[in-house]
């Protein structure tokens, strides 16, 4: 798989980007800075942006079917009136741990419009990380521990199928889904990435995108690449990136064929030099189409 062209599609540098969203109604891309406390909007027809500062860290998105956005963040769900430039946040519920070593993660609405996110477990000591369903303004447990970084969620077009990594294990599952009772069974290893990093490394995976035709991009996230594997968990190519910590790619564009992909900003002055693009919103063409990202349900 060729690299396709890739251009800068937002130039401000994001300590932590994360969670493209593309709102097909709007034509516009939304994301977060998780450390930063900041969701962000682009138009890319017009370049009009706009951004949110939050009093909690967004970690991920997901478009309201009555308007504006729901906010996973380390407080808890919101939905913010994104119709106003000032901050209009009104909790849907508050976070079900201890704030203090735990916040959510990545997620993804579900063709049903369930909102599924994970946690990560900051210590990282143990892999207690958990994974919760938003329905109808309700949060419920899926499922508990077992990971320790929740990531990389998405579900198969055939609804059939639902993904999800856990970064720390270097590890992408698939479960069988029942996209009528909300709940998956049967868990097996879709992927599983080397965490040698003297040999034959090439990053953990992080946020995710399902296309058309069912095949799984994941983020590799300190390894400077996009990975494309089929449902079946075959390895099929790779974009290589200008950012050495991609964090998640959403298509999006009128055709849904443009890929976006957010990244981590740079530290060390050497990654800089050779990641010069760290923590900015890139864009690319795609030849495979994506999916119109479903919207959360709130009845």
């Amino acid at each position: 798989m060729s690299n396709p062209p890739i251009t800068v599609a937002y130039d401000a540098v994001m300590q932590t980007g994360e969670c493209p969203l593309w709102h097909a109604r709007e034509q516009a891309l939304y994301w977060v800075d998780i450390p930063a406390f900041t969701v962000h909007r682009l138009d890319p027809a017009s370049g009009a942006h706009r951004a949110w500062k939050l009093p909690s860290e967004p970690a991920t998105l997901a478009i309201s079917d009555q308007g504006g956005l729901v906010v996973a963040m380390r407080s808890g769900f919101a939905h913010l009136d994104t119709g106003s430039d000032e901050v209009r946040l009104t909790q849907i519920v508050a976070a079900p741990y201890d704030q203090s070593i735990t916040r959510f993660n990545d997620g993804h609405v579900d063709p049903a419009g369930r909102f599924w996110v994970g946690t990560i477990y900051e210590p990282r000591d143990q892999p207690a990380a958990q994974m919760f369903v938003l329905e109808q303004g309700k949060l419920r447990q899926a499922w508990s521990g077992g990971m320790t970084n929740s990531n990389g969620s998405g579900f198969s077009p055939d609804q059939k199928t639902m993904y999800h990594a856990d970064t720390a294990a270097h590890r992408v599952y698939r479960y069988d889904y029942d996209v009528a009772a909300g709940t998956v069974a049967n868990q097996r290893v879709l992927h599983q990435f080397s965490a040698d990093k003297e040999h034959h490394y090439g990053g953990r995976p992080d946020g995710a995108a399902v296309d058309s035709e069912g095949n799984y991009w994941v983020a590799m996230f300190e390894g400077a690449r996009i990975v494309k594997l089929s449902p079946q968990g075959e390895l099929l190519g790779e974009i290589g990136l200008p950012v050495r910590c991609p964090t998640m790619p959403a298509f999006g564009g009128p055709d849904l064929r443009t890929l976006y992909v957010t990244s981590a900003g740079a530290r060390p002055t050497a990654e800089l030099a050779q990641y010069p693009l760290s923590g900015k919103l890139l864009a690319m063409p795609m030849q495979v189409a994506g999916r119109a990202e479903p919207a959360y349900r709130w009845r």
